[in-house]
């Protein structure tokens, strides 16, 4: 591990901004292109989220755009604060340190960056910038040899949160807002607790007596056809399947036994999983479907719908043919039921390992019981905490990605390197290779075009580590 007191005492233009020796045009260069890059990720992000909440025209009128230029003024600080604090730690501290390059400069840019951000967003960032600082860290101890990785891990972690997050679903006043609905969505109302699934029951059968409609009048003339055998018969087998079978009495889908209420959630997910992921590919796939046809044949036969479909659809089945299980050996339903159905259901991540999916639940459920802590009166409320965590976590980030690049989720540095036009990359990390930690792994065909001009130390000079 490199030495926090090493430095080197090379200047800002000859480690970082080595695009151009001067400090004021590269924060304004990179602060150009990060406004248009951001500009360009926020304006579609909002206006596609404000159809879709089918908000009114005031909204377009008077909240629309400014929303849309606080989320890029955000984005736009953060990557330009950067490469500025990058330059004044340098002149202060007259030397670099190995924890200069990346965490120094990012931490008060990242602060300041945030607190541009709406309110209302800085929580989903943080929650974001959390887990992927968690994973990095991660990945830089199993690099220096701290920690040896669990085989399967990302599936046990998966199993320990939907234990939990379906334990909480079938508690009273367990889950709120969003992973309420999400949960409900995905196992089905069947599953909520007791109180929930009656007052809905009763509601739902209020609205179908008031909104019965009358009985078809019968019509002259011949009107079943082989469509309407298929279908009778389709119909016919179903409810065969829905009304004979077992169904224990603790059990609350009342319109099928246990058997058919698994099967169907098991279609029903894997349906849901298998449009989602063609949904995802369709912006790659149209580009070329003119041209190769082939590929949308692609679209519909690939691998991955169909591992993303049957990873939900198992967790759904799994869940529910569990719980129904459980109901039937204990004769009574139970909330702690759901703590062995959530953690069997979660061996479905067999089917779809992602570790970014494994660490951001496990982040959202560390969230979601600080605040439970917080309205009992164990934890304390700290007012400021999504702002400072949200900083250190974005720091954690740029310091990888400056000394380690490869211990970095790929995908976010490729985000990087959109915002910065490329120029995250033009950084002079084998200068940095003295600090041990492989900076220039990936890097090695890369070497700067300084002007000899601006350089303190020009090519051959041996240089003094302290």
């Amino acid at each position: 591990m490199a030495a926090l007191s090493k430095s080197i005492p090379h200047s800002c233009y000859e480690i970082g901004h080595t695009w151009c020796p001067s400090c004021t045009v590269s924060v304004l260069q990179v602060t150009a292109g990060a406004l248009e890059v951001s500009f360009k990720i926020y304006a579609p992000l909002y206006l596609i989220a404000a159809i879709l909440r089918r908000r009114k025209k005031d909204y377009y009128k008077k909240r629309l755009i400014p929303e849309i230029m606080q989320s890029t003024s955000f984005l736009t600080a953060n990557g330009g604060l950067y490469i500025a604090f990058f330059c004044i730690l340098r002149k202060l501290l007259g030397r670099f340190y190995s924890w200069t390059v990346g965490f120094g400069a990012a931490l008060p840019a990242s602060y300041i960056a945030i607190l541009i951000e709406r309110k209302s967003r800085r929580g989903l960032l943080t929650i974001y910038m959390a887990n992927l600082a968690t994973e990095t860290v991660f990945r830089m101890a199993v690099a220096r040899g701290i920690v040896n990785p669990l085989k399967h891990g990302e599936v046990l972690l998966f199993c320990l949160t939907a234990s939990l997050y379906m334990f909480f679903f079938r508690c009273k006043d367990g889950l709120k807002g969003f992973a309420f609905s999400a949960l409900k969505f995905i196992v089905g109302k069947e599953e909520l607790p007791t109180h929930s699934y009656q007052a809905e029951t009763a509601s739902a059968s209020r609205s179908e007596r008031a909104d019965v409609p009358p009985s078809p009048q019968p019509e002259e003339g011949r009107v079943s056809s082989r469509r309407g055998a298929i279908a009778a018969l389709t119909r016919r087998l179903l409810d065969t399947l829905c009304k004979h079978g077992p169904r224990h009495r603790c059990c609350k889908h009342y319109q099928d036994n246990c058997i058919s209420y698994c099967v169907k959630g098991f279609i029903r997910m894997f349906s849901v999983g298998y449009l989602i992921q063609c949904c995802l590919k369709v912006p790659s796939a149209f580009r070329q479907v003119f041209t190769k046809p082939s590929r949308l044949l692609w679209l519909l036969y690939n691998k991955e719908n169909f591992q993303l479909g049957a990873f939900l659809g198992s967790f759904v089945s799994i869940y529910k043919g569990t719980s129904c299980f459980l109901r039937w050996v204990r004769n009574l339903d139970d909330e702690l039921h759901a703590l062995i159905a959530g953690f069997l259901a979660g061996l479905s991540m067999f089917f779809y390992k992602s570790t970014t999916i494994s660490m951001y639940l496990f982040s959202k459920l560390v969230e979601t019981m600080y605040f439970k802590g917080i309205e009992a009166g164990r934890f304390p409320y700290f007012p400021e905490a999504d702002t400072v965590i949200y900083a250190i976590s974005t720091a954690i980030c740029f310091q990888a990605a400056v000394m380690e690049v490869q211990n970095l989720r790929p995908s976010y540095w490729k985000f990087l390197l959109r915002l910065t036009k490329g120029r995250f990359a033009l950084m002079n990390r084998k200068v940095l290779d003295v600090f041990g930690t492989e900076a220039s792994r990936h890097f090695k065909d890369f070497t700067p075009k300084l002007d000899p001009k601006y350089m303190m130390f020009p090519p051959g000079m041996d240089v003094e580590l302290s």
